[in-house]
This record gives structure tokens, C-alpha cells and sequence, in this order.
């Protein structure tokens, strides 16, 4: 058993991360869950939050949303609708998609909101924002 984990997370355009870790932890669509070296063959798909990895003492965050994550051999390939790491987040914009989701979600009583689809908005503007802070 290997004492490191390999992490890949890609976009459908682009390799985000690869790195050799301590630990993983991915929002999977049904809860978060943790990854260590040794664990067993899992596929998950994704929902929206941050993948958090730790390697030695540093500890790093990428927002994502959507997607896939495949567990084998000491491997964790992360396969996301879209993933952001601190320095690709714009927070302006983060704060206005928030700000927009706030706002149809105020009128939800309307026929014309899409009630599903401003929760989701909102969660992927708050996740870009805490993974955003936490680079600070």
C-alpha cells in the first residue's frame, strides 16, 4: 500500500490540479467524503462544492461543481463540470451571482423563477467565495 494518494482534477478543457497527496476530500452528490491511501475502489458522481486536498501541511481548495470521481489504486481522478482554484476566481462576479441568486430566490412566489436552478446558482457563487477566502 502506497502512502500517498495521486490526485488528478480536470474540467472537460483542462487539467486543474495533479498532485501526489496526503488526503482528498471530495463534495460527492450524496455528502462529502474523505480519501487516504488504501482506499477502496469508489465511483461518485459530484455535487457542488470545494475538493479540499492536503499535501504535508499545506491544505488546498478548488470549487467545483458537477461531474464524477473515480477511486482505484491509491488514485483519485476527479472529472468536474467546472473547477476553480483560488487564483481563477473572480470575486466581483462571484458576489453578483450570489447577489442575482438572492434575488430570484426573494421571488420565488413568481411564475417565472426557476426555483432549482437559483439554489444551485446560489451554491456555486457561496462555494467560489469560501474557496476565494480561504486563499487570503
Amino acid at each position: 500500500m502506497a502512502d500517498r494518494l495521486t490526485l488528478e482534477l480536470a474540467t472537460p478543457t483542462k487539467l486543474v490540479v495533479t498532485a501526489e497527496v496526503d488526503e482528498v476530500v471530495v463534495p460527492g452528490s450524496l455528502g462529502y467524503f474523505g480519501v487516504l491511501p488504501g482506499h477502496a475502489p469508489l465511483l461518485a458522481t459530484l455535487g457542488i462544492g470545494e475538493v479540499t486536498y492536503q499535501s504535508g501541511r499545506e491544505q488546498y481548495h478548488v470549487a467545483v461543481s458537477g461531474g464524477f470521481a473515480e477511486v482505484r489504486n491509491d488514485k483519485v481522478i476527479v472529472l468536474a463540470d467546472t473547477a476553480e482554484t483560488p487564483a481563477d476566481i473572480d470575486r466581483a462576479r462571484a458576489e453578483r451571482a450570489r447577489d442575482r441568486a438572492e434575488a430570484r430566490l426573494a421571488g420565488r412566489g413568481q411564475d417565472e423563477v426557476d426555483y432549482g436552478r437559483a439554489v444551485a446558482a446560489l451554491a456555486r457563487a457561496v462555494t467560489r467565495l469560501q474557496v476565494a477566502a480561504r486563499a487570503q
